[in-house]
């Protein structure tokens, strides 16, 4: 009864029937963005920037930038969705690694780099 409830709430939210492929897709999405939002909580509750590249960050918001725009001409809601957290995630990410290096080199008695 509940997964026949459950497929009509999606059926009527996304217009189609869920498929397994659309519960391997946002299961992995999920995954994902957890474990990217896990690291960037860290960051911010550490404040620290060891081990962290502003690379990681500049990559991530690329890919997911691109990644969001190939899924949407595709109307791939799935990775859509996915992609504009994962590009919000990496928004949050750049903002917390640059503020937290700002405040290493405060702390520091650095000058901060722009």
């Amino acid at each position: 009864m509940i997964a026949l409830s459950l497929e009509r709430d999606v059926h009527a939210v996304f217009g189609g029937a869920v498929t397994g492929a659309d519960v391997i897709g946002w299961t992995s999405s999920l995954i994902l963005l957890a474990t990217i939002m896990r690291q960037t909580y860290t960051q911010w509750k550490t404040k620290a920037t060891a081990g962290v590249s502003k690379w990681l960050f500049v990559g991530q918001l690329a890919a997911s930038t691109g990644y969001t725009i190939y899924s949407y001409l595709l109307h791939n809601w799935v990775f859509l969705t996915s992609n504009v957290a994962l590009l919000a995630t990496a928004v949050v990410g750049q903002f917390l690694y640059m503020r937290n290096r700002r405040r290493a080199k405060s702390a520091a008695g650095a000058p901060p780099s722009s």
